[in-house]
């Protein structure tokens, strides 16, 4: 995407920030970096507070509830997996990850994790503008991928799923699935005996304005079915993308 990079000067506008605004947490140690991305976040409207270390990042996360978490992976303290680590365990809150270097472990990694984005340094900070909105709208409509009524409850042999309460059993213990998680092996189950695509999965899982590419699927696929073992058989069409098999 053309535009501004880091190191240019920035042609924004001020702008008035709503209390009521979606608030952003930056966690980046690189000071340049994180005024950079708080001048065009706060001008996009959105408000900000920024940590400088992994452990400040992750106390200011529980304290401060933000609506979304632009991590650095980098950091002194506690690096940005040991923070999201820490943090998916109890809170569902978006995380976009920030990475110097373009390398697929990074992002694979971070993934694994439960972080919900990416985006490669050197960064447009337009394009970073963008991706807040797009996971933000992603997380407002949490569960937006299954059309499914929201007291329903999909059962699978030892697999049971409560959509509203956005949970996970099986044989009666409950799974820790993040958001994307869950709302892929919903849209899976909803779909048994049908082969959809990566593309598929993207457009209708992470939304029509997901950045990332087909990679993010095979990594949530693999997290299910490491999490659930075998209760719920995700098979791989090579080629293609993957299906739930219609009879068990």
């Amino acid at each position: 995407m053309a535009g501004t990079h880091i190191g240019e000067r920035p042609a924004v506008a001020s702008a008035t920030v709503a209390t009521d605004s979606p608030h952003i947490l930056i966690v980046e140690d690189e000071e340049n970096i994180a005024s950079f991305a708080r001048m065009y976040l706060e001008a996009a409207g959105f408000r900000v507070s920024h940590a400088d270390r992994g452990d400040l990042g992750l106390t200011m996360a529980q304290e401060e509830k933000p609506d979304l978490i632009l991590l650095d992976l980098m950091l002194p303290g506690i690096d940005g997996y040991e923070l999201t680590r820490r943090y998916r365990a109890d809170n569902a809150t978006p995380i976009i990850m920030l990475t110097a270097r373009d390398e697929a472990v990074d992002k694979v990694v971070g993934l694994e994790l439960g972080a919900d984005d990416y985006v490669t340094k050197p960064f447009n900070p337009r394009e970073l503008v963008a991706r807040v909105r797009a996971v933000l709208r992603r997380a407002d409509h949490s569960g937006g991928a299954t059309d499914a009524p929201k007291d329903t409850i999909i059962e699978l042999d030892d697999l049971r799923i409560e959509v509203g309460g956005r949970e996970v059993f099986v044989g009666g213990e409950r799974v820790a699935l993040t958001p994307k998680e869950f709302d892929l092996l919903v849209t899976l189950i909803e779909n048994r005996g049908i082969v959809l695509t990566r593309e598929q999965l993207l457009e209708q899982v992470w939304g029509f304005t997901f950045l990332g590419d087909s990679r993010t699927i095979d990594v949530h696929v693999r997290q299910l079915r490491r999490k659930l073992e075998d209760a719920c058989p995700i098979q791989t069409v090579w080629g293609t993308g993957y299906k739930v098999p219609a009879k068990r």
